[in-house]
């Protein structure tokens, strides 16, 4: 009997010690590495398309930052990579500069947009996405994250990692809705991946949520109609941009 008080006692140490040694963070700063495959967007074989490749670097890298503090998080362009400036704007994609500012417990987003040089206010709820958790972990900016599967937009496929260390269930662009904060997203079949590199531990203040006001405003709906007009003769060459436009 006294052996087992003593293992209760220890145990009870090691939970107590567990849980204080626990962190769980409610504000600060992420910045997300975003990487996309330049090559995977050209198509097909032929001397064209080789030249294209080789004056193209395989990835391009752009950095973003989300703001996040309880259940508000607000994401935009982070810092700058040099190399960006060689790749030629006809081959990258749109939501270079995304600002998207997430209120959770409204469950609403209002989002700034800039593609090919237009402008759009887009305010709609949050997207519902019906995650499936598994059990494999990562380690992603030194938290242990766990994966989940989903499906958005009726055929692109994704896996995120989250966090519950970070309180806050918001992610990068529009990935939400998992019970903790997003750390590493990957869509393999359009091979755009976003990871966070690191975590600021900062104060922040409800006036740090600069909401977007720039553009023409509408919802979500009417930019997927906007979007199928404007590349109404692109055919098969427009889906990787109306995919990226849309996210």
């Amino acid at each position: 009997m006294k052996k087992i008080n003593c293992l209760i006692f220890i145990s009870l140490i090691i939970q107590s010690s567990t849980a204080q040694n626990s962190r769980f963070v409610t504000e600060g700063r992420i910045e997300f590495e975003r990487k996309i495959n330049l090559h995977s967007q050209i198509s097909g074989d032929g001397l064209w398309q080789d030249e294209y490749k080789k004056a193209l670097p395989k990835f391009q890298t752009n950095y973003f930052n989300l703001l996040f503090s309880n259940n508000k998080t607000l994401y935009k362009p982070g810092r700058e990579v040099a190399e960006n400036n060689k790749i030629n704007n006809w081959w990258a994609l749109p939501a270079q500069d995304n600002i998207i500012y997430t209120d959770l417990d409204k469950q609403q987003s209002i989002s700034e947009k800039n593609l090919f040089e237009k402008y759009f206010l887009i305010t709609d709820s949050t997207r519902k996405i019906s995650w499936k958790i598994t059990d494999e972990r990562k380690t992603i900016a030194g938290f242990e994250c766990r994966r989940a599967n989903a499906i958005i937009m009726d055929s692109i496929y994704v896996v995120a990692f989250y966090t519950d260390e970070i309180i806050t269930p918001g992610g990068p662009e529009s990935f939400t809705g998992l019970p903790g904060m997003i750390l590493g997203v990957a869509l393999p079949h359009e091979h755009i991946t976003w990871f966070a590199t690191k975590l600021i531990s900062i104060p922040v203040k409800e006036t740090d949520f600069k909401i977007p006001v720039k553009g023409k405003k509408m919802n979500s709906a009417a930019l997927k109609e906007s979007l199928k007009e404007s590349f109404s003769d692109w055919g098969k060459y427009a889906d990787p941009f109306k995919k990226a436009a849309l996210l």
